[in-house]
């Protein structure tokens, strides 16, 4: 049964309140766990989950009672999370005995049961999204979960590569646990209305070129028309916000409500009998509101479950590369600097038919790929030299044809140095000397530049100082210094950029009503673990919401370095490239092979942005293993 897929047995969604805000059962596929237990023979023994001589598990528990062993496994193990690290408060029995951080994120709930020592569901995986928690159960054979019952007695388990029958040897053998989290973060997904295609760039319009490119090219700015994303067909008026008229509704209890007619009958389409079977959601939603194509198909061609209908009108192919660099830059001979790209390729084909598209990747030699994934729909070959084809059926819309990881093989698009220090209690000096796109010649434009100085812990009352390029405004807790405005690019030459000035804050005095304020916000939320991947915070971003975590847990310091809390010494870059990939994993649009054929344009278009991308200030004391978003 192992390698048998996915089938889902239950699916709850849980408020913070530990309330079951929604829930689905699948008879079938619980007739069919009781099956395989009565085959293996019933419970059989202690550590089953359930008393011995059990011929069959019970059924599966009432919603309130899955919230109640939910609440309880919180206690328990600290978070909802826990921490999946066997410490001196752990239980035999517990997640946390296991000593294995995937606990956190596939868990197990012990149900109470009057007169009985109740019983245990497993695997459950976890996640949270929306201030919702996640839980799906999927559907495993009877060795795997007695194998996980006597992880939970076991005094020598862990999480070490060389022990046979750990957790994660249980793990891989059960493709069910990646198509449940597959489930649920799709479902988390339409919780927090963040079903949105893929992004793929083409250009508005033609290039302008001739003498007007050559004149402004010549002085740094690009009059080029801008890349705009691809136009979408509009879906019907029911799934253009996945959550329904509840979007516009406050928040209640912390979290904002979802339209459950919607998840309902997404789960209808996408699982039907709980067999994930597509969890695309625009084509789930396109088969519920149009059907399947009734074109007629070639005998010798099968239509594929990611394409529900046929594409008719104009045709064309349009790929996209989409980079992220990530950055930590010190300025130091005895600190290296850390540069990451990590990039995916997105496609739309507008294409009749069913045609295989072949896609040549260049560049893998230069670009040192490090981590690469595929679309299900994609058939790679093996790297060769410095190439590597793939081949596909695309399915319809925006997709991701690929994910990948490599090192940045160019110099870094802004470097220099930021150094900050304090001449009084409430002032402090700063100075920028960066240079800009240095090394990067046409096609490469930069759209945009931005530097951001944070101050989480001081609200800023003025600035001093010009800069020798851009504009300056200032928040209540940041400085932003904009070299490069949108609509007037740089392109065909670097710059040098400089700004000296002086930051004076509000007495501290005059923060303690804002100080206690948000220590109460912090506490409110003190499950720091599960609000890794949650992306609404009662209305706030998650960014403000780490910033304000951190905050709380950082201790005051001497006036020598009073902006060096941590994670807080520095500056951040913020900035967007185009015509050109860093990594220099390009694509051959010329290249593009399509059968049966037909006359397709095949476009290609590059953007680079910034992740974090951090000038640490070299006059104070900068960690050097991690970025901020890590810390």
């Amino acid at each position: 049964m192992s390698g048998g897929g996915c089938s889902v047995r239950a699916i709850w969604i849980l408020t913070p309140h530990d309330t079951v805000a929604f829930s689905r059962r699948f008879a079938v596929v619980e007739k069919r766990w009781r099956a395989f237990w009565e085959a293996e023979g019933g419970g059989g023994g202690e550590g089953d989950g359930w008393a011995a001589g059990v011929t069959a598990p019970p059924q599966l528990p009432a919603d309130h009672e899955v919230a109640a062993a939910f609440a309880e496994r919180r206690k328990r193990q600290g978070t909802a999370r826990g921490s999946g690290i066997r410490t001196s408060l752990s239980s035999v029995g517990s997640d946390s005995w296991v000593d294995d951080p995937i606990t956190r994120h596939v868990i197990s709930l012990h149900i109470a049961k009057e007169g009985s020592d109740g019983f245990m569901i497993w695997p459950v995986v976890l996640q949270k999204r929306g201030g919702y928690y996640v839980l799906v159960l999927p559907l495993v054979d009877p060795q795997s979960f007695r194998a996980y019952g006597n992880l939970l007695k076991r005094s020598d388990c862990g999480s070490s590569g060389k022990e046979n029958g750990n957790l994660s040897s249980i793990l891989l053998n059960l493709p069910c646990i990646t198509g449940a989290f597959m489930v649920a973060h799709v479902i988390g997904d339409i919780i927090t209305g963040d079903i949105v295609e893929p992004e793929v760039i083409v250009n508005s319009g033609p290039s302008v070129g001739g003498l007007l490119d050559s004149l402004t090219g010549s002085i740094g700015i690009s009059a080029r028309s801008k890349p705009t994303a691809a136009p979408v067909a509009a879906p019907t008026a029911s799934a253009s916000s996945p959550v329904g008229a509840a979007q516009s509704e406050s928040l209640k209890g912390g979290v904002r409500p979802f339209d459950k007619d919607i998840l309902r009958n997404f789960i209808i389409g996408a699982m039907p009998f709980g067999t994930p079977q597509d969890l695309n959601y625009a084509n789930v939603n396109s088969i519920r509101t149009t059907g399947y194509s009734g074109d007629p198909l070639p005998t010798d061609q099968k239509q594929p479950a990611w394409k529900p209908y046929l594409y008719k009108g104009r045709q064309r192919i349009l790929f996209s590369s989409l980079e992220t660099i990530h950055a930590a830059l010190y300025d130091r001979d005895d600190v290296s600097d850390f540069l990451s790209v990590s990039g995916q390729v997105t496609c739309r084909a507008e294409l009749e038919g069913l045609p295989d598209v072949s896609l040549p990747l260049t560049g893998l030699k230069t670009a040192h790929v490090e981590v690469s994934s595929f679309h299900h729909c994609v058939q790679a070959s093996e790297p060769t030299d410095n190439k590597q084809t793939l081949v596909f059926q695309p399915p319809l819309g925006n997709f991701v044809l690929m994910h990948y990881q490599a090192p940045c093989n160019i110099a870094p698009p802004v470097k220099g140095f930021y150094q900050l220090s304090m001449v009084s209690e409430n002032e402090g000096a700063f100075l920028f000397k960066l240079t800009l796109m240095e090394g990067y010649k046409s096609p490469f434009i930069m759209d945009f530049c931005m530097i951001t100085m944070p101050f989480p812990r001081r609200r800023v009352a003025s600035y001093d100082g010009n800069p020798s390029i851009g504009t300056v405004s200032m928040t209540e807790h940041s400085i932003e210094w904009r070299i490069v405005s949108s609509g007037r690019g740089l392109s065909g030459r670097s710059i040098e950029a400089t700004f000296p000035g002086t930051v004076r804050f509000l007495p501290r005095t005059a923060q303690r009503t804002n100080s206690s304020f948000r220590s109460v916000s912090s506490a409110a939320y003190a499950e720091d673990s599960d609000s890794e991947q949650d992306n609404v915070k009662n209305g706030a971003s998650l960014d403000d919401y780490i910033m304000e975590k951190i905050n709380k847990d950082l201790q005051a310091v001497d006036l020598e370095e009073p902006l060096s809390w941590q994670a807080y010494n520095y500056a951040k870059v913020s900035f967007k490239i185009t015509g050109g990939t860093l990594s220099g994993l390009t694509i051959d649009p010329k290249s593009v092979n399509i059968y049966p054929s037909v006359k397709a344009p095949a476009e290609y278009s590059m953007q680079a942005s910034s992740g974090d991308y951090i000038l640490w200030n070299t006059l104070g004391k900068c960690p050097t293993a991690v970025l901020p978003r890590e810390i």
